[in-house]
């Protein structure tokens, strides 16, 4: 570790005084980093990251920033050899009586800022199974190549989900024209919105991390906040007012649950096999 304390003290131009391990990661190691002038900034690292690794998620969070929507923290160095991001430290705080509201306004308004298409223009793969983000001009298109086709693939060469299961996921992809609901523009997305990427600072402000950011349907972000909770009933009432979902979001949440489960059922097995065979018999 001392290599990359060295890396980070000569990238930011400041010695490190101290490295600080934190938890909660499951994919790599995340430090709370004080520069000799008192300055705490946030770095992490990964042993045999895969190539473009740091810098697809810094470009994601620069992304995202960009549309001076939701806060996100500022990316202050990126490097893939070594692996290595440091960003602002965002001091956490306690949630308060509008933290919810007003996080479910600015999310509509982060999904509103659109992309130029589904997709990523920059090709890169995002997520722990590296995910294809190739562009694509529908949200149908997107999903069935990009998602839930590929996600089927890697199902059944880890034997995650029984070959019937599999099976209907494929047909679920060929259904998405009937499953969909009406078409849509791409709309901004994090990607990976459970609660634990989203951070409250002071003040109870929310704050954006760890994406898997491309242009995709809205209502995949709003899927994977129900998926595990963490987010109160105000956050999504917030972003109906400002933003209404189409008519029959509900029995759609299924539909875009299905990716991040299939995702923890090749990772984690167990409930997750049978999560994802409800959420099929829920699009029958």
């Amino acid at each position: 570790m001392q290599a990359f304390r060295e890396h980070v003290g000569h990238a930011l131009g400041r010695p490190v005084r101290e490295l600080e391990p934190l938890g909660g990661g499951d994919v790599a190691q995340s430090f709370r980093v004080q520069l000799a002038d008192a300055t705490q900034v946030f770095a992490k690292t990964r042993e045999h990251a895969p190539p473009g690794f740091f810098t697809t998620e810094a470009a994601g969070l620069s992304w995202l920033r960009e549309a001076h929507r939701v806060p996100v923290p500022e990316v202050l160095h990126v490097s893939d050899d070594p692996p290595a991001l440091v960003l602002e430290w965002i001091e956490p705080g306690r949630p308060g009586r509008k933290t919810e509201a007003r996080f479910g306004r600015a999310l509509a308004a982060l999904h509103a800022e659109g992309a130029p298409r589904f997709g990523r223009e920059d090709r890169r793969s995002t997520g722990s199974r590296g995910l294809p983000n190739e562009p694509c001009e529908s949200w149908v298109e997107f999903y069935a190549s990009n998602r839930l086709l590929p996600l089927a693939r890697l199902a059944s060469d880890a034997q995650a989900l029984p070959s019937a299961a599999i099976q209907t996921l494929e047909r679920v992809a060929s259904r998405l024209k009937n499953l969909g609901g009406p078409p849509e523009p791409p709309s901004r997305l994090h990607g990976d919105l459970w609660a634990g990427n989203r951070l409250v600072g002071e003040g109870g402000e929310s704050w954006l991390i760890d994406p898997a950011a491309h242009g995709g349907h809205r209502e995949f972000d709003l899927a994977m906040m129900r998926l595990f909770g963490g987010f109160g009933d105000t956050a999504f009432a917030a972003y109906h007012e400002h933003t209404p979902l189409a008519p029959g979001w509900p029995e759609r949440i299924p539909l875009h649950q299905l990716a991040p489960l299939v995702v923890h059922a090749i990772k984690f097995g167990g409930s997750y096999a049978g999560a994802t065979e409800r959420a099929l018999a829920a699009l029958r």
